[in-house]
């Protein structure tokens, strides 16, 4: 915590020396201490993380130093000290902008949880200042909006493969935006004036997909009343986007390696073999490798399309991109609604900020839609967010008052927070066992015996 910076204003030299060493020593955070509120005023080149400010001061006082605070830097948290300890005196600066008051002799328990909260606040401000100035740069690839470097990887890749024909496989959670990052590859590249055809493969019945795939000749089957031109044509020249390609049925999958080897299909009930020159870019959540041992997909199959793989990570492990997409999408929303000059509050952003987000980034997009729905005037409140994140907000605030708070005297069975940490990673994860026994660093075989311990089912 070294790198945290606490400017302490206090004319008692004993107070000073006391605040240092608790601030400093005891919690780890650097010091800047000041006799008066003049000279912690000429100091604000430099901002700190927070300043512990004493009211009662000679020269300027400590609610006028407050105000000028105020005034150079909003989100500057102050934390206010005084020995009158008067309700009136706490209300006015707390009006003013002090994030919090306490009356000497200061409880130390209370003032680190404070001082904790404090930074935390001031780094989502900042953060919020540079996402905004993020926004207003042009997304590097379509509208995918990112800050984060795991993105910025993702962006590398596209960059190098979108003037290819190789096959990519685009992996990812579901909400992650697998199909904007395939047409970001195809627009980008050498297609992009030739058509862009997708197929979702999940939701076009089985014994509908190969007509979809390849089109087929009147009469052909019951129904076939005249002839149909498939995905493929129809993509001739350009790329086909097969999403949800994990759930592609067997009897197809054959056909599909050969279109994609050959450049050649016919028609159901057709004659004539046709050539389509077609990029192929496929997409899916399911662990294709897990499919191919359990019978379900085809491995040649998958080796052909993973030629070039692109792995997309989930929003709960790119922080930075939450709440720039927020914004983005708030920006949107509000101006198809026409509601202008909408902004969150310091617990919404937050909130946004700590939810896991099983999602992604399609549920943020949800989120955000509702909310600016619900909100009655200019900013979104914690109440306008969907029930999942308030939810998960009060379950936030039960387990900040647990063992692990400084301050409570709550103290949990070790089974129980055990259990707790196993359905938490279930959730996390969405019952992908595998992952959530990584992120809790044991192995499958201990976290199968605590399933079966805590009766947990998947």
């Amino acid at each position: 915590m070294s790198n945290r910076l606490v400017y302490v204003v206090d004319d008692e030299e004993t107070i000073l020396r006391l605040l240092e060493h608790w601030i400093s020593k005891k919690w780890g955070y650097e010091t800047r201490l000041f006799r008066s509120g003049e000279a912690l005023l000429e100091s604000l080149n430099e901002v700190p993380d927070v300043v512990l400010l004493d009211i009662m001061l000679p020269g300027i006082g400590g609610v006028e130093t407050l105000k000028e605070i105020k005034q150079r830097h909003p989100d500057l948290p102050v934390i206010m000290l005084s020995a009158q300890g008067k309700v009136e005196v706490a209300i006015e600066t707390l009006k003013l902008g002090a994030m919090d008051y306490y009356s000497k002799p200061v409880d130390f328990a209370k003032l680190e949880v404070s001082l904790k909260n404090a930074i935390q606040t001031h780094d989502l401000a900042r953060e919020v200042q540079r996402l905004r100035a993020a926004i207003e740069k042009p997304a590097q690839f379509d509208n995918i909006v990112s800050d984060s470097g795991a993105m910025q990887e993702v962006f590398k890749l596209v960059h190098k493969v979108k003037d290819s024909d190789i096959c990519v496989l685009i992996l990812g959670e579901s909400g992650t935006g697998k199909e904007l990052i395939a047409r970001a590859i195809h627009y980008n590249g050498k297609r992009r004036n030739e058509p862009f055809v997708v197929v979702n493969c999940a939701s076009i019945p089985k014994d509908l997909l190969e007509s979809e795939f390849f089109g087929h000749e009147k009469g052909s089957f019951t129904g076939a009343y005249q002839r149909r031109i498939g995905k493929f044509e129809q993509a001739n020249g350009g790329t086909i986007f097969l999403d949800e390609i994990g759930e592609l049925d067997l009897s197809l999958q054959a056909k599909l390696l050969r279109v994609i080897q050959t450049k050649q299909f016919e028609r159901v009930g057709g004659n004539e073999t046709l050539t389509a020159d077609v990029r192929v870019i496929s997409a899916t959540n399911r662990d294709l490798i897990k499919a191919i041992q359990m019978k379900e997909f085809r491995e040649d199959l998958y080796f052909r399309l993973a030629t070039f793989p692109i792995v997309l990570p989930p929003l709960r492990e790119r922080k930075s991109d939450i709440l720039l997409l927020a914004e983005h999408f708030l920006k949107r929303f509000a101006n198809d609604l026409g509601k202008s000059r909408m902004g969150f509050s310091k617990k919404a952003l937050q909130l946004l900020y700590k939810y896991p987000w099983p999602g992604n980034v399609r549920e943020l997009e949800n989120a955000i839609q509702r909310a600016v729905l619900m909100a009655d005037g200019h900013t979104i409140m914690e109440k306008d967010l969907p029930l999942a994140l308030q939810t998960f907000g009060m379950h936030e605030e039960d387990h900040s008052s647990s063992l692990l708070s400084p301050s409570s005297d709550v103290i949990k069975p070790i089974e129980q927070l055990k259990e707790e940490a196993i359905r938490h990673a279930l959730k996390v994860t969405e019952g992908n066992i595998v992952e959530a026994a990584r992120k809790l660093k044991i192995g499958r075989a201990t976290f199968y015996r605590l399933l079966k311990k805590y009766k947990i089912s998947t």
